[in-house]
């Protein structure tokens, strides 16, 4: 499991894509999947933070925060922007941050109000994947047709355990030396 730290120094280019996307309207915004006590998908709006320390997201006493408390597996995809199809998505396991200076520092930073009863976690990154489209092509923005030239990233950790699930395979370019040497 990748921290995103690492996951952005071994795809300098591939992160700058995702955190684009991820925070294309100012402060983060997508979509948080997350897996409910009966197996099932749960899926909400969240407000992801990037940092060079790592991808995090403060999660409020709520169903979402209870699934990624009890089984940390999340997906977390982008929100479709307004000018293309352009989509990113990012999936690995959430994780608690406990360490008091590090909540403080995140909170602080991110003005997270202290009277509310959030919980930091951290997401690690087992996949990463940037999927674009070129304007002026056929099937570029705003079209629904043609293919997406996309980027795909595992953690090789995650690709030799088996536990790195990709998303529907697409056709396009894979990156990354970890998704050359996984698929």
């Amino acid at each position: 499991m990748a921290s995103w730290s690492e996951f952005a120094a071994d795809e300098p280019r591939l992160a700058d894509g995702i955190r684009l996307l991820m925070q294309q309207y100012g402060p983060g915004f997508g979509y948080l999947a997350t897996v409910r006590a009966d197996g099932g998908p749960r899926v909400h709006p969240v407000s992801p933070v990037i940092t060079d320390e790592g991808l995090f997201c403060f999660v409020v006493d709520s169903p979402k925060r209870r699934d990624l408390e009890r089984d940390g597996r999340y997906a977390l995809h982008s929100f479709p922007p307004e000018e293309s199809d352009d989509e990113a998505y990012v999936a690995g396991h959430a994780r608690p941050v406990t360490d008091p200076a590090r909540v403080a520092r995140l909170a602080h930073s991110h003005r997270a109000a202290p009277q509310v009863d959030w919980q930091v976690f951290e997401f690690t990154v087992d996949v990463a994947m940037l999927a674009r489209r070129e304007a002026g092509v056929p099937g570029g923005a705003g079209e629904w047709h043609g293919r997406p030239a996309v980027q795909v990233w595992l953690d090789p950790r995650a690709a030799a355990a088996g536990t790195a699930v990709v998303p529907e395979a697409r056709s396009g370019c894979v990156g990354s030396r970890a998704a050359r040497s996984a698929a």
